[in-house]
């Protein structure tokens, strides 16, 4: 029966993968158009909408998410996430799908490198190799040339670092709040956070873009949905290492929609970044 949950579990992370690639490709279209800033607002709109109902309906209901162990590092993950996001999509205009997520998708092994320092995680000498090959390859997607390097290129680098960070933060207030409520509060304290900014940015959309601003809501909440009844069902480790086929469909979508080249570099730097991070995730479950 379990491995047919797990089976099942992969299924549901590939779907995952998808729907948000699809969503980071309507994201960059918006924002293309209209300040991220707005963007990111009227999207957590809906999530915060979202986490409400999931709230509700999880054991102590609404009273029990409004009094997490760790109110202020609850608070802070999720401007922390809402900020990222914003860092992010802001990448998705400036480079495009392919080499913001080539880099961006570098984040577990950012992950795996501050798990010492942050959570007291011992990191053995075989996951620092495998560290310092994925960042190898993280160099070969940048060119840190005089003549080619770009200073935009660093954004994605930037964000994959804040997502690391959040990630981190939300395994350490694991340990005493629940997954429910650490959902909420990423929800509601990040649309808060994000509306005290967005609001002063606001700009007519068109209706043709409102039902592009309708459908990435949809999909964020359609992607988070899938990724709860993953976890639900199967062993994180045993999903997780499909999670990098969002490489794969951003970069697709980025190529047939958006006319985005897949140069070499970016091709075997990503390829060395996957690898790599896909040997840590290994390392960490023969440790566990």
């Amino acid at each position: 029966m379990s491995g047919q949950n797990t089976r099942l579990g992969i299924i549901l992370m590939i779907a995952t993968t998808l729907v948000f690639s699809v969503m980071d490709g309507v994201s960059r279209h918006l924002a293309g158009e209209y300040n991220v800033y707005m963007v990111v607002m009227i999207r957590y709109w809906f999530f915060a909408g979202f986490v409400i109902a999931i709230a509700l309906r999880s054991k102590g209901g609404l009273h029990a998410a409004l009094r997490p162990k760790h109110p202020y590092l609850q608070t802070f993950r999720a401007l922390l996430l809402v900020a990222e996001i914003c860092v992010t999509v802001q990448a998705f205009v400036l480079l495009g799908l392919v080499e913001t997520h080539a880099i961006f998708i570098s984040y577990p092994l950012l992950i795996a490198a501050l798990s010492g320092p942050v959570l007291g995680e011992a990191v053995g000498w075989r996951r620092w190799m495998a560290i310092a090959i994925g960042f190898v390859g993280v160099l070969i997607i940048l060119q840190p040339s005089i003549t080619v390097f770009s200073p935009a290129a660093i954004i994605p680098v930037i964000a994959a670092f804040m997502f690391a960070l959040y990630g981190l933060l939300t395994r350490y207030v694991a340990r005493k709040d629940s997954a429910a409520t650490s959902f909420f509060w990423t929800g509601t304290m990040g649309a808060i956070g994000i509306t005290a900014i967005g609001m002063w940015f606001w700009q007519p959309m068109t209706n043709a873009d409102w039902l592009w601003m309708l459908a990435s809501a949809a999909l964020g909440i359609l992607g988070h949905g899938l990724l709860i009844k993953c976890y639900a069902i199967a062993e994180a480790s045993a999903v997780q290492p499909f999670a990098y086929l969002q490489l794969v469909f951003a970069s697709a979508i980025g190529i047939t929609v958006f006319n985005e080249a897949l140069r070499p570099n970016v091709a075997l730097g990503g390829a060395i970044v996957v690898a790599a991070g896909l040997f840590t995730l290994w390392r960490t479950k023969q440790s566990r």
